[in-house]
């Protein structure tokens, strides 16, 4: 039980995924500047990076691994994830269209999110077993979501806020996510 706290605890805070591992940069600067959709995407992230990660690691350890074809990791990762986020959008589309008309504007971002990606790859890198390899990624999306959320909620408050005309918009952005960056380097004695 211990292990799994940990890695909970390091996933959020320790070792966030956007805040210090820097991967999903992409949608957390760009989704973020309303909260409404900050949550959004952190629901989408939080269902297909769950579902990716379980699907690659019986892929790494049935197929990739027995085969001797682990230099295949990158790309099959990368078809898994772009075929899942498709498989969702098709099944959200006919079994639950507001659920689709909510997630419908950031599926497709998913894709790209090179935040799925890097959690499936840390999975088999850090060797954790199926059990530990859920609960790493979906602390990995709730790291994912507090970070993005807090930082649409700042962006929020910026928006109301008198900025120097050569600072608003991208270089406050970057700005705040850097300091976000440091806060969250004082969880690193945590674990």
């Amino acid at each position: 039980m211990t292990s799994y706290f940990l890695i909970i605890i390091g996933a959020i805070f320790v070792n966030n995924i956007v805040l210090a591992q820097f991967l999903g940069i992409c949608p957390f600067l760009g989704v973020s500047k309303r909260i409404s959709t900050g949550v959004g995407m952190t629901g989408a992230v939080t269902f297909v990076m769950v579902i990716a990660t379980i699907v690659t690691y019986f892929i790494q350890n049935l197929i990739l691994i027995p085969f001797n074809i682990g230099f295949m990791q990158t790309i099959s990762y990368i078809l898994v994830i772009a075929s899942l986020v498709q498989l969702v959008e098709i099944v959200l589309k006919k079994v639950s269209p507001p659920l689709y008309q909510a997630l419908g504007v950031f599926l497709p971002l998913i894709t790209t999110n090179c935040a799925i990606l890097g959690v499936a790859i840390m999975t088999v890198s850090n060797n954790y077993n199926i059990v530990e390899a859920v609960v790493f990624s979906i602390a990995s999306a709730v790291g994912f979501g507090i970070a993005l959320v807090s930082f649409a909620g700042i962006r929020e408050q910026l928006d109301l806020m008198n900025v120097p005309e050569g600072m608003k918009g991208a270089p406050i952005a970057l700005v705040v996510a850097g300091i976000m960056a440091l806060a969250f380097m004082g969880f690193a004695g945590m674990v």
